[in-house]
């Protein structure tokens, strides 16, 4: 079969048609908007490739002029996904573009109109598609190889429609949009076939990339606090313990809330689900950067940190004691205080198991429980001074 402009169109036509319907098919699944977006704008591809085939039949300005102008909404409706994958607000002034388009209608018909509607509708494709790679440029190292390859998929594209805008001034250039002839035409028509595989690839695989990274942050956050649940913490715990040694000493606390049920059968529980996102937002504000926190259940929470001192922990218990009890007292007013008990262990080496370490903290909390509760109990190294 030969390569002829209509065999061209007609292949572009049949890509554009499944990459829209399948990016569609996703977006049904994960409702990603970006994905919307791609889809439309493979959707428009479809239609100005088939309004193009009308030209050879003498309809120019819906063959040329109208489905020009859908070459470049499509483009248009890719930036806006790719703007909406990077959560980046796009200025109004890039709807300009639609503006330039129609300005077109106004050039007179003449042995120039080609090469004019040639360069104007390149630069205007070039623009929207190098917007789009440059917002997924500082993206590449933290998003999928999918990411990256949209990226330089968008590039290189926008690139050869900056060369293609160009040609029209070489002398001698042969360019008939009408009859498709010249041989930047030709040329374009099936780098369009191949970049819509490309780009239909890459925004499939950077969109299935970040839902995989969704379903696994979700698998390991506690889904009321946000917190890493008990799974997440014995992960990533390893990596912090094993830097514990003499010279930074690590600390475990165990936090738990005094009279909780009180607040449940007193407020309900939409008011006992409050009050843990209160206290799991306390602990956030206080911990250092390289701690881990996590919900273990219930109202039991964990701190896991190294580079700890005695007095540090102290502090820290009685800091978030007192905070708790203050939003407790004023929000949530009972028969009895409704406080903090603490249980914190320090240690100098990497102990043998988190398990192992989570049950000298449950000690110490039993103590601080059985001493009388809104206080904080602490086991393994003396207080330093």
């Amino acid at each position: 079969m030969p390569l002829d402009p209509i065999t061209m169109l007609t292949i572009s036509i049949a890509l554009a048609a499944a990459a829209a319907l399948y990016l569609a098919i996703e977006w049904r699944s994960i409702r990603e908007p970006s994905l919307l977006f791609w889809s439309a704008g493979f959707a428009t591809i479809t239609v100005g490739s088939t309004l193009a085939l009308l030209r050879s039949s003498g309809f120019l300005l819906i063959g040329i002029w109208f489905a020009n102008g859908l070459l470049v909404t499509a483009h248009f409706l890719f930036l806006l996904g790719v703007a909406r994958f990077t959560q980046t607000r796009l200025s109004s002034a890039w709807y300009l573009i639609f503006v330039t388009w129609l300005v077109m209608l106004l050039l007179p018909d003449g042995p120039l109109w080609s090469k004019v509607m040639l360069a104007a509708n390149s630069l205007l494709v070039a623009l929207a598609t190098l917007k789009g790679s440059f917002l997924l440029r500082p993206h590449g190292k933290s998003l999928s190889v999918g990411a990256v390859q949209l990226r330089y998929v968008l590039l290189v594209h926008g690139a050869f429609y900056i060369a293609k805008a160009l040609t029209v001034v070489i002398p001698g250039s042969l360019i008939d949009l009408a009859a498709f002839r010249g041989e930047i035409i030709q040329i374009s028509l099936v780098e369009g076939a191949m970049a819509i595989m490309l780009i239909a690839l890459s925004m499939t695989g950077t969109e299935r990339y970040r839902r995989e990274k969704e379903i696994a942050r979700l698998a390991e956050r506690d889904p009321l606090t946000a917190l890493y649940n008990r799974r997440a913490l014995e992960k990533r715990a390893p990596r912090l313990l094993a830097d514990v040694s003499a010279e930074r000493p690590g600390a475990l606390l165990l936090i738990d809330i005094d009279n909780f049920k009180l607040v449940n059968d007193q407020y309900g529980h939409i008011a006992g689900d409050r009050l843990l996102i209160a206290l799991s937002e306390m602990i956030r504000s206080l911990l250092p950067r390289n701690a881990l926190t996590a919900r273990l259940g219930g109202d039991e929470f964990v701190i896991l940190l190294n580079g700890a001192t005695s007095e540090r922990i102290v502090e820290l218990g009685n800091v978030l004691r007192e905070q708790f009890l203050g939003t407790t007292a004023q929000t949530f007013p009972t028969t009895e205080p409704v406080t903090l008990s603490l249980g914190a262990t320090l240690f100098e080496a990497p102990p043998a198991s988190l398990a192992a370490l989570i049950e000298q903290g449950d000690a110490a909390l039993y103590e601080s429980k059985r001493g009388g509760r809104n206080r904080i109990r602490l086991t393994g190294l003396p207080l330093s001074g």
